[in-house]
């Protein structure tokens, strides 16, 4: 999505206890997105959650593929 010209950088953070990966649209103190992996909920809802800029858990899943689908739909452009 960097390549791609829709988030303009992008930023890793890890921790013992999470790992956090955050994308930018514009140079903000806020990220547009967050992909998160806890492993603390590992077993019940997936360790990985897709989070918005207002902190709401857009999508939770075991499957990283799964929890970036609504990411991958953005690509995907209507052809005529």
């Amino acid at each position: 999505m960097v390549a791609a010209g829709h988030w303009r950088d992008y930023a890793l953070r890890i921790d013992p206890d999470i790992a956090i990966f955050a994308a930018y649209r514009r140079h903000s103190e806020h990220p547009e997105v967050r992909i998160e992996k806890r492993p603390s909920p590992r077993l019940k809802q997936g360790a990985f959650s897709l989070v918005s800029e207002h902190g709401q858990v857009l999508k939770r899943g075991h499957e990283l593929t799964g929890v970036l689908a609504p990411l991958e739909r953005r690509l995907m452009r209507l052809v005529r």
